[in-house]
């Protein structure tokens, strides 16, 4: 796993789903070059999807914008090195 701490910018998860995503992000920036964000990204939504239901969805980068709807208690945005990821499950 990676030494860097995440920083949570926003969310409305609980707080062991909060640490779930994170641990995802660290893994998934362990198996994949930090350029690949589409890898990174599949890997995160695949895990939650798992864990949690299908429906997740993953966006990953330094620079992006977004506007959508999500299901109450679903959502994160945190930076982790110098990557942003946004996870949440649409409505």
């Amino acid at each position: 796993m990676l030494e860097g701490k995440a920083m949570i910018e926003d969310t409305d998860m609980p707080s062991k789903m909060q640490i779930q995503a994170m641990a995802y992000a660290s893994q998934a920036l362990d198996l994949f070059d930090v350029l690949d964000c589409k890898s990174i990204a599949a890997h995160i939504k695949k895990e939650f999807d798992a864990r949690y239901g299908g429906g997740w969805q993953c966006v990953v980068g330094s620079s992006f914008g977004c506007f959508f709807t999500h299901s109450k208690g679903t959502f994160i945005y945190f930076t982790l090195e110098t990557l942003n990821f946004l996870i949440f499950k649409g409505v």
